[in-house]
């Protein structure tokens, strides 16, 4: 079975030269998530909201229009709620990183002796502890606290402007593909087709994210797809229920 295999095969020195080359797990995983985050979102938001207009009506141009309407106003919700959020993280960081600097200037010692009682703290031995303390805070003082203490990398602060716009590029490249399945398709198909379309390509973007994550893949799959068919199950019937009632 795979999960028995060597993760570095017959090369481990090549396997760990390329997961250093890698970089941050949390950047990568950080990144991941914006771009799942926001292609899911794309398609089931838009998904739901043609499919829901469609039990309405059949109308191409006011089914166009909805879904033009929530490709928009979805992709601009995307990006600002990233850049607020991402702006929020990225401002605490810096305040504690500035903080970290002043303890850092102000009272070295006591901040040595701090980062020795952390490695203490995780199983080294005392004067190995003070050892490898000693030794970081010559080379990098304010970025062993920081690792060590906050969990963060000063050299790796997560940038606002690039999760907003990866957040609106992955909603709107989700959205098209269930607006054009919708638009284009027969008229009696339009609703089946759809569905079709969108529950392929949440198959493929838990796919995706489960492999790029290192993930079950079938965990993935599943979570997009019930998600996925569920919201648009309930837009449709609700759909169905306005327009029967307001028709």
């Amino acid at each position: 079975m795979a999960d028995n295999l060597n993760l570095a095969g017959d090369d481990p020195t090549g396997y760990q030269a390329a997961e250093a080359q890698a970089g941050s797990h949390g950047h990568r995983l950080n990144s991941l998530r914006a771009a799942v985050l926001g292609a899911n979102d794309g398609i089931v938001s838009t998904a739901g909201i043609v499919i829901g207009v469609a039990g309405a009506t059949l109308e191409a141009f006011t089914i166009l229009a909805a879904g033009i309407a929530g490709l928009t106003a979805g992709a601009l919700s995307m990006a600002v709620g990233e850049y607020v959020s991402v702006s929020a993280q990225r401002d605490t960081e810096k305040a504690l990183l500035d903080k970290e600097r002043r303890e850092l200037e102000e009272m070295p010692e006591e901040e040595l002796a701090e980062l020795a009682g952390l490695y203490e703290a995780k199983g080294l031995e005392p004067d190995l502890a003070l050892q490898v303390a000693t030794q970081l805070h010559a080379h990098d003082a304010l970025g062993a606290h920081a690792e060590t203490e906050l969990g963060i990398d000063p050299n790796e602060l997560t940038s606002p402007w690039i999760a907003a716009v990866s957040s609106a590029v992955s909603f709107t490249i989700g959205s098209i593909l269930p607006l054009v399945a919708i638009i284009f398709a027969p008229t009696d198909l339009k609703i089946i087709v759809t569905v079709a379309a969108v529950a392929i390509a949440l198959v493929i973007t838990g796919y995706l994210s489960a492999r790029v994550g290192g993930t079950p893949i079938l965990r993935a799959i599943l979570r997009n797809l019930v998600g996925g068919l569920l919201a648009m199950g309930i837009t449709y019937w609700i759909g169905r229920l306005v327009g029967h009632t307001l028709g």
